[in-house]
């Protein structure tokens, strides 16, 4: 999110910023390398209020944190010319005026086909590529994860606020993004012809614009022979980024020595929306459900679970000492959500709130990496 360094609240200079990037890279080509250019993605999404940052493709932890963070450095400088700070939050914290589309064909569209939808729909999100082997059917491999989904999400509980006010969950980006009619958690995919079978009726029926508007929990992307997990909120702390990424990627890695399972037996599509809205109202906070009892259970004892599960990928990926590490610090300072509102308890006010979120994403460029490598 881009906010006025000031007051903390929304403001609209995405193209501003962006135009600073394209200026700093043509009069860098022409001064070095293009091959030491940094390798960060800064793009436009639906809002002026919002800007995107992607990463290259990573295979360690360690590497992936050093791109997140130099990601966020790249914005933050590149929203300081433009006059403005950035804060890595999903919702808007404040009191806003309405959101400003980009003006872009395919957002403006979207603007159009959705009407009040779209435009109520500011979030920030962070979706996780998972590369797929050759020959393997990511189509069968979303119904093996998906129990798991709910989990990973409340590992990224980010976003109490919502313009002014508490919401009494702890991820409301989720709920916002609920509305969507291509969003969710299905019925598992037998196949990829399947698979792409559903998405473009969905198409047709225009419940989304495009293949890009498909916004399961997770899906296949078209873009990258990868399988894409979109249901966490943005992680202040990038430590909290790379705990979920690295049980992101084992959790595929398992299903995929597997073969695919479908689905655990006892699963239905409207028990997901269940455990994932118990996730997106609670986080780390409360109970959560267990995806091998289909009973509720702490979440501790949840998370521990899914990291049983995966155990072997994370070791192979010699991550797990690393992801038992981010788990203890996440449960002992509490999740995202539950920062926020210890700030809002502390503070009284939500310009400290967002005070403390801008410090703390600030920090995560400035200062030294905490959770990987160390």
């Amino acid at each position: 999110m881009l906010v006025d360094p000031e007051t903390g609240r929304l403001t609209a200079v995405a193209q501003r910023a962006l135009r600073a990037r394209a200026e700093a890279e043509a009069e860098a080509e022409e001064r070095i390398d293009l091959d030491q250019l940094d390798e960060s993605g800064v793009e436009a999404e639906l809002f002026l209020q919002q800007i995107e940052t992607t990463t290259p493709p990573c295979d360690t932890m360690d590497e992936l944190d050093r791109q997140l963070r130099q990601a966020r450095r790249t914005i933050g400088e590149l929203a300081l010319d433009a006059g403005a700070a950035v804060v890595a939050v999903p919702t808007p914290v404040m009191v806003d005026t309405d959101a400003s589309v980009t003006p872009q064909p395919r957002y403006q569209r979207i603007r159009e086909e959705f009407g009040e939808l779209a435009k109520t729909s500011l979030a920030c999100a962070m979706h996780v590529h998972v590369g797929l082997d050759e020959g393997e059917d990511g189509a069968v491999l979303l119904g093996d994860i998906g129990p798991w989904l709910p989990v990973l999400l409340a590992i990224s509980a980010n976003s109490p606020y919502w313009r002014g006010h508490d919401t009494g969950y702890a991820s409301w980006r989720t709920q916002i993004w609920t509305r969507w009619p291509s969003n969710g958690t299905g019925e598992p995919f037998e196949s990829r012809q399947e698979y792409d079978d559903v998405t473009r009726r969905l198409v047709d029926w225009g419940a989304a614009i495009d293949d890009a508007m498909v916004y399961f929990d997770a899906r296949l992307s078209r873009t990258f022979p990868t399988l894409e997990i979109r249901v966490a909120d943005v992680c202040t702390e990038p430590d909290d980024a790379i705990l979920f990424t690295a049980l992101a990627r084992a959790l595929v890695t398992t299903a995929a020595s597997r073969g695919g399972s479908a689905r655990p037996p006892g699963w239905r599509s409207d028990l997901m929306r269940g455990a994932s809205w118990r996730a997106s109202r609670y986080g780390m906070a409360a109970q959560l459900v267990d995806p091998t009892t289909l009973e509720l259970a702490p979440a501790r004892a949840v998370v521990e679970s899914l990291v049983h599960q995966v155990r072997d990928a994370l070791d192979d990926a010699g991550d797990l000492a690393l992801v038992e590490d981010l788990l203890e610090r996440l449960l002992s300072r509490g999740g995202g959500a539950t920062q926020q509102r210890r700030t809002f308890e502390a503070e009284g006010t939500l310009e400290a709130v967002v005070a403390d979120l801008r410090t703390r994403t600030e920090k995560s460029w400035s200062g030294h990496a905490t959770g990987v490598g160390n």
